[in-house]
């Protein structure tokens, strides 16, 4: 059976797409070549760019940024020779907000190429849905012949356009376990060096991403606050990261005593793991995500996890009261309980990091290269 000819349309040279697109790249049934918008957003992501790390067939189409508050345009030149170029049999497409998306949709149409979107919206994210938008949207879904989710939630938005399940095929995120999780037993072996280095308090809550409202970065602020005297005296918070809301979160979180609340800034992925290894639990507060990565990669360095009920991961990787918690967003109350449970309870937290190393083994690079297989060399693919 000759290999299918795959062109992964996506917008960044994410870090944790690199083994991805490895495994797939390594895949007997695909020829993959991935396009890619941009190298990089220096604005929002302040990842390095692993290029050493990439094993598979690629390019950077030239690209201009114009960014307006929330508004992000991105336009890109030689899309249709790179298309072209590559010869596809399938195209998968990384979501549908670009200028690049809607032409390659039209390229492939007009070559009768399978067009595959790639989506990992939910019902739940927080973004402009004005009737010509989501007029939009229904029409470039309607146009293309399947679809790729990462898990439970993004399954179910793709279902409410009328997308009937055997055109929905699911391709688990996943980052790099194996790094995570080497990094982070590297760390434990010897903590004391890595603590020295980046200030770290003996015992402390994590939390990995922007610093933005959507994130809920004020709630667990305020859901430290409403622990204990005696657990906050014990235990800080650090956050991990950076965005907008820096100043504002470090003002507020003065105010709390007795307790810490350290700032990292952004940590690239090798110190990271390390963070990981050495906290108590990860805390993903957010009010709107599609997914959460991070929660992947806390689970492979060995956490449990507490994370809202709108995270796109919280369907898939946390069983409440199993390997975290899932708690209501917007609700710093609950939020506090949960931390609290798993501060004052060790053997709880040892039972449930045990868990999340057992479960994330189901979502790796690889796995979520044999869900886009089966979507890319399906015989069945249909619109409605």
């Amino acid at each position: 059976m000759m290999r299918r000819k795959v062109v992964i349309l996506t917008e960044i040279i994410a870090p944790y797409r690199i083994p991805v697109f490895n495994a797939l790249a390594g895949h007997l049934d695909v020829d993959l070549h991935v396009i890619f918008l941009a190298e990089t957003d220096d604005i929002l992501r302040k990842w390095r760019v692993y290029k050493n790390e990439i094993h598979f067939s690629y390019e950077v189409l030239p690209s201009w940024r114009w960014r307006a508050g929330k508004r992000n345009l991105l336009l890109n030149r030689r899309l249709k020779s790179a298309l072209q170029a590559a010869n596809p049999q399938t195209i998968v497409c990384g979501g549908y907000n670009y200028p690049a998306s809607w032409a390659a949709l039209w390229w492939a149409r007009r070559q009768n190429v399978r067009f595959i979107l790639w989506i990992e919206s939910n019902l739940h994210d927080q973004r402009a849905a004005t009737p010509g938008i989501e007029w939009l949207k229904r029409y470039f879904m309607s146009s293309c012949d399947a679809f790729v989710v990462p898990g439970k939630s993004s399954s179910a938005y793709v279902r409410t356009f009328g997308v009937r399940e055997q055109v929905i095929f699911t391709a688990q995120n996943a980052v790099d376990n194996t790094f995570f999780s080497a990094q982070a037993e590297k760390v434990r072996r010897d903590p004391a060096s890595f603590r020295e280095k980046f200030g770290l308090p003996p015992r402390f809550i994590l939390f990995v991403g922007r610093f933005v409202p959507e994130k809920g970065v004020f709630d667990l602020v305020d859901a430290y606050a409403k622990l204990s005297d005696k657990v906050r005296s014990e235990v800080a918070v650090v956050f991990a990261g950076d965005g907008v809301c820096a100043e504002e979160l470090a003002a507020r979180a003065k105010g709390i005593s007795p307790g810490a609340v350290c700032f990292q800034g952004f940590v690239q992925r090798e110190d990271l793991a390390g963070m990981y290894a050495l906290a108590e639990m990860l805390v993903l507060p957010t009010h709107s995500d599609p997914w959460g990565l991070v929660v992947n990669e806390a689970m492979a360095s060995g956490l449990p996890i507490v994370v809202t009920n709108v995270a796109g991961c919280s369907d898939d990787l946390v069983e409440d009261g199993w390997n975290g918690y899932v708690v209501p967003t917007h609700d710093a109350q609950k939020l506090s309980v949960a931390i609290g449970t798993l501060l004052e309870r060790p053997d709880l937290r040892k039972t449930m990091a045990a868990r999340s190393l057992e479960r994330i083994q189901n979502y790796s690079p690889e796995i979520c290269a044999e869900g886009m297989v089966r979507a890319a060399i399906s015989a069945t693919l249909e619109v409605r």
